[in-house]
């Protein structure tokens, strides 16, 4: 049931002008009894307090351009849960990077959850490299990592270390200079050497094991990766 519409206490005789006058209207909604009670005068009340910090009004139109904000990441770091196939001494074979194809043996896995490898160097070329183990193939051969110390390589060790660059003059921009390659630093050839010289002794104690770290692998026509066994 519609509810009856609530009538004015002014109804207009016609538009603009009401049917009682201003003093009857003042008498008919009772203004004076008001004003009589608060001592001939119209109550007021206190004005709200207003916030110290004042309230950032919304813009009236969008930018042009889209304003990236950071987004808050909630997540907590989980340390990387390393395969079970991968054990110190595994012999990995690499399937991406410079050195795809290679085999290589694992040392350690790094706090930041990536695989710390070595080639060796001497026998296959791959020096100390941190690599992903979502682009590794874990093998069932295994080399005996006695006597390797790798407890001061860390995350930091592979850090690049950042040069300031200097502004070249007139002369310099037009003339053609050759790019000088980069040496590595000598704690790294150091700690290097250190890692695969018993690695290395270790090694060459097998038979054809140093031929099958420095052969590359590769597969050939007619060979099915899905029936191979590493």
């Amino acid at each position: 049931m519609a509810k009856p519409r609530k009538t004015s206490r002014n109804p207009d005789l016609v538009r603009g002008i009401g049917k009682y006058s201003r003093s009857k209207m003042y008498h008919k909604r009772g203004l004076w009894a008001i004003k009589a009670k608060n001592g001939g005068v119209f109550p007021t009340h206190p004005p709200k307090a207003v916030d110290a910090a004042p309230v950032e009004k919304p813009a009236k139109f969008y930018p042009a351009d889209d304003v990236k904000k950071p987004l808050i990441n909630k997540r907590k770091p989980k340390p990387t849960k390393l395969r079970a196939s991968i054990t110190p001494g595994t012999v990995l074979i690499l399937l991406a990077g410079r050195f795809m194809g290679k085999r290589v043996v694992f040392l350690k896995q790094l706090s930041s959850g990536l695989l710390l490898i070595t080639g060796p160097f001497k026998i296959n070329g791959v020096p100390l490299r941190r690599v992903n183990q979502a682009y590794v193939i874990a093998t069932s051969t295994k080399v005996d990592v006695a006597g390797v110390d790798v407890s001061n390589i860390d995350d930091k060790f592979f850090a690049k270390q950042v040069e300031q660059k200097k502004k070249k003059g007139e002369g310099e921009f037009f003339e053609a200079e050759k790019e000088e390659k980069k040496e590595l630093p000598s704690e790294k050839k150091e700690s290097q050497k250190a890692v695969d010289a018993p690695l290395t002794k270790n090694i060459e104690a097998v038979p054809d094991l140093k031929a099958y770290l420095g052969s590359r692998f590769s597969l050939k026509s007619g060979m099915k990766p899905h029936e191979l066994v590493f």
